[in-house]
C-alpha cells in the first residue's frame, strides 16, 4: 500500500521520574562514552506518566490504523475489544488483525526515538518538582519540529525492511537518519 506508514497512529506511554531515573529497557540513550554510574532510587519516587502518539499526515480518519505494543495492559481482553470496536480490522497489536511483536522496541518510533530524545532534554536542568518536570516535558515535546517527526516516520519503513530481511532479529546498530 502506498504510504501505509503515514496511516499508522503510533502510541505509547513512558514514565518520567522526578529523580531522573530512566528505564533503560524502554529507552535507548546513545552516548560517546560508557559511564559506569550507579543511581540509587527510592522505593516509590514521584513520577509523571506521559502518553503520546504520532503519525504521518493522513486526511481520512476512517483509514487510520492504530498501533499498540505488546505490553500486558495493552493486550487485555477489554482493551483489545474496545480497540476492535473502534478501529475494526485496522488494529496493529498482539491479538489484532496485524500482530505486533512483543517487546520489540526497535520497531516502535516512540521507543527508538521519542522517549530517549525527550528525556535527554527534559532532565538537562535537573527538575526538582513535578510541576517543573511537567513544564519541561510539555516544552520539549512542543519544540519538536514536524520535519524531524517526518524523518522518524520515514525511518520506520527502513527499520521494517531491515527486520524483515533479518527475519525478525533485533538491530545490532542504530539505523536513524536525520
Amino acid at each position: 500500500m502506498v504510504d501505509f506508514h503515514k496511516r499508522i497512529l503510533f502510541s505509547d506511554e513512558a514514565h518520567f521520574w522526578l529523580n531522573g531515573y530512566v528505564n533503560k529497557q524502554n529507552c535507548r540513550i546513545w552516548s560517546e562514552a560508557n559511564p559506569q554510574v550507579y543511581v540509587e532510587t527510592p522505593l516509590h519516587p514521584e513520577k509523571l506518566t506521559v502518553w503520546c502518539f504520532f503519525m504521518g499526515w493522513w486526511n481520512h480518519w476512517s483509514e487510520l490504523w492504530f498501533q499498540r505494543d505488546g505490553a500486558t495492559c495493552h493486550t487485555a481482553r477489554a482493551t483489545i475489544d474496545l480497540l476492535k470496536d473502534t478501529y475494526g480490522d485496522r488494529l496493529i497489536s498482539r491479538f489484532g488483525l496485524v500482530n505486533w511483536p512483543p517487546r520489540f522496541c526497535d520497531l516502535t518510533p516512540l521507543d527508538y526515538f521519542l522517549w530517549g530524545y525527550v528525556k535527554s532534554l527534559v532532565y538537562a536542568d535537573k527538575p526538582q518538582r513535578l510541576d517543573h518536570l511537567e513544564d519541561n516535558i510539555r516544552r520539549v515535546i512542543a519544540d519538536i519540529r514536524p520535519q524531524m517527526l517526518e524523518k522518524v516516520i520515514e525511518n520506520w519503513t527502513s527499520r521494517l525492511d531491515y527486520i524483515r530481511a533479518s527475519r525478525g532479529s533485533h538491530m545490532p546498530e542504530i539505523i536513524f537518519k536525520l
